[in-house]
């Protein structure tokens, strides 16, 4: 069963006497964790409650803050996630999916972390590991100005590449794409706006008794938002907006460019990362080297696979 395809799926009651909740067709509990939607809180320590009792929960609760805190960021990462999924919905019939280039994408991800948590440990200071939140807030606000500008100049030339024939069904799906743009751009610059207003409410009630409570109640608006980005962030990401829709080669060829830029700032702000100069020249442009190369294998899989040209879209034969 694919990602996404259990919607049809409805919460079932637990089997009697079974540890494992079941949905109809034997979906287990950890599953559902691909559909849709979640399950509830309550349905996640169903069974726990099973094995060790509901009460015996309540002592633990008070003694493990921290599980305490746990199970009331699960709420609002649900939330998050389902609001996050029905905002940033993709309508039509699904676009080109190549699994070859996701599963490339993803070990590449996966290789660039540890291969920058590896410079860090190895060559890092402990100045290094205190710019990490820095650096992450300058990635945040950057990002969606780089994309908002780097855009309009990646369809120009793509309209400009593209033959007469194809561009009436190109302009068509550009007002759904900016739409989506100026809701996630939106949703990141809520996360900062949010986090300075709460450190304001924050300064304003320090020292007294409720103090640290307050500070609970005010970062919940920022962490829901910032839940909210990271769920919308993989559909962004793989569309490109619904980028996608105007031109297959949209979501490669903005990668490409993007990360370049991104490269250029976090050098500029943040100066070179730690090491010998081997090992700063590999962090510097390993990594918008090797997202480039996946993403112009993207575009030459697009053109050999599904027949898509610089000069037009792929016919819907050759979607997948």
């Amino acid at each position: 069963m694919r990602y996404g395809d259990q919607e049809h799926l409805r919460r079932a009651p637990y089997r009697e006497g079974s540890h494992q909740p079941q949905q109809p067709g034997g979906v287990p509990l950890w599953q559902r964790f691909r559909g849709e939607e979640w399950p509830t809180l309550r349905e996640v320590l169903a069974p726990v409650r099973r094995t060790v009792g509901g009460w015996v929960l309540v002592p633990l609760m008070f003694c493990l803050w921290p599980l305490l805190v746990l199970l009331g960021l699960y709420p609002m990462a649900r939330t998050a996630r389902r609001q996050a999924r029905r905002v940033f919905a993709v309508p039509g019939p699904p676009g080109i999916t190549d699994e070859a280039v996701l599963r490339v994408q993803r070990i590449r991800g996966w290789l660039a972390l540890a291969a920058a948590f590896w410079v860090l440990v190895v060559y890092g200071s402990s100045d290094d590991w205190g710019r990490l939140d820095e650096q992450f807030e300058v990635r945040l606000a950057v990002t969606p100005v780089l994309v908002l500008v780097t855009t309009p100049v990646v369809v120009g030339v793509l309209f400009r590449l593209a033959g007469p024939a194809a561009r009436p069904a190109m302009r068509a799906q550009v007002r759904p794409a900016v739409l989506m743009a100026l809701k996630y751009v939106g949703a990141c610059t809520a996360v900062p706006a949010l986090l300075w207003l709460a450190s304001q409410a924050r300064g304003s009630v320090q020292g007294l008794f409720l103090g640290p409570l307050f500070d609970l109640l005010v970062m919940t608006a920022p962490i829901w938002v910032l839940m909210f980005v990271a769920f919308a962030s993989p559909t962004v990401a793989r569309t490109a907006f619904t980028m996608d829709r105007v031109h297959a080669t949209f979501p490669p060829i903005l990668t490409g460019i993007v990360v370049w830029e991104l490269a250029g700032i976090g050098l500029l702000f943040g100066g070179l990362p730690p090491g010998p100069p081997p090992v700063q020249l590999c962090a510097v442009v390993g990594g918008p080297a090797t997202v480039t190369a996946v993403a112009w294998w993207e575009v030459h899989r697009l053109r050999t696979r599904f027949g898509v040209s610089l000069r037009g879209r792929a016919t819907a034969a050759n979607r997948r």
